[in-house]
């Protein structure tokens, strides 16, 4: 029985040609900036955002804890979205790392300019100084969310009012491009920061990229240096980034049509979904049935419980439209 792992939008095992990418990879030393494959990716991932540079680091947890430590100083307020990754899922990094908090704004992934407007602080010493705002998009525990693009830019006209910078989370930016059709780097283009990863649906093993100006970028670069991410013979792992961005993105759309036909499917099993998934995140609840992800597991499906009753499903490279329909085939079963 074939094993059908929706936990996360992470391939098993990379592709054929993904693989022949990264043996015949050309390297250097990227500690010494030295690494031809990785220069390559890091100014073509700048491109795609329409940034001056950009850094390869191990994983997007360090990418947004990089931006986080370049962009405040310790003492300072972050805002974020409810359930923002960067508090919720990065094990208090952003507390231990760079000293600083952070309050969460809006519901449901998403906020508005009054949002932020109510959140800064009073300009005198009882207040940490509010110096950052964190957008996610798109929003992981809100099912894969696409940030309304019109509160945005409301969002970003107030933080730059108040001289904020401004971060973008974008784990899975790629998907909010294909979902929407906007381009990423308009998605990009008023933040100072902007991370994205390359082992989420884009299909590589490890890897996302942090970019922004130049002058960011080389206080990224002393960042990733000391949090550990400085890595040697690193063109290994960017040419499969590379085949990623050319080969992997226009396909997101295939991921997001499987969600929603798991979606759907669920329903017509008389499961719950919300919200209904606008890319390749479906949140279902089973409130009578807490247990069910270890049932589901038995039967040969992986999905995370995110809540009392409530489970998380992702469709990735890894999961066809036949792996969606047999996966509902044997959730009916358990079901009735």
């Amino acid at each position: 029985m074939k094993t059908i792992d929706l936990r996360s939008d992470t391939v098993t095992r990379p592709s054929a040609p993904m693989r022949a990418a990264m043996a015949g990879a050309e390297v250097g030393d990227d500690v010494y900036g030295e690494d031809p494959t990785v220069n390559r990716l890091q100014e073509i991932a700048a491109r795609r955002v329409g940034k001056e540079a950009a850094l390869l680091v191990p994983s997007g947890t360090m990418a947004n804890q990089a931006a986080i430590r370049a962009l405040t100083a310790p003492g300072d307020l972050v805002l974020a979205s409810e359930g923002a990754h960067v508090l919720r899922y990065e094990s208090g990094a952003a507390a231990a790392l760079s000293g600083v908090q952070i309050a969460t704004i809006g519901r449901d992934g998403v906020f508005d300019a009054d949002d932020v407007r109510r959140a800064l602080t009073p300009p005198d010493h009882h207040h940490p100084p509010c110096t950052l705002v964190t957008v996610e998009n798109t929003h992981n525990t809100s099912g894969g969310r696409v940030f309304p693009w019109e509160r945005l830019q409301a969002v970003v006209a107030v933080a730059r009012e108040h001289g904020l910078r401004l971060h973008l989370d974008g784990a899975r930016l790629f998907n909010a491009e294909v979902a929407s059709g906007i381009a990423a780097a308009r998605w990009a283009e008023p933040f100072d920061t902007v991370s994205f990863c390359l082992s989420k649906g884009l299909g590589a093993p490890v890897g996302s990229l942090v970019c922004g100006s130049a002058a960011t970028v080389d206080r990224l670069h002393r960042v990733r240096k000391m949090l550990g991410g400085g890595m040697r013979q690193a063109g290994i792992l960017a040419a499969a980034g590379l085949y990623a961005l050319e080969h992997n993105v226009a396909r997101l759309a295939d991921d997001h049509a499987n969600a929603a036909r798991l979606a759907r499917g669920l329903v017509a099993r008389g499961l719950t979904v919300e919200p209904f998934p606008e890319t390749n995140i479906v949140l279902f609840s089973a409130p009578d049935d807490e247990h069910l992800a270890t049932r589901l597991r038995q039967s040969g499906i992986l999905v995370n419980a995110v809540g009392p009753g409530r489970f998380r499903a992702v469709t990735h490279l890894d999961v066809t439209s036949g792996d969606v329909d047999e996966a509902l085939q044997r959730i009916g079963g358990l079901l009735a």
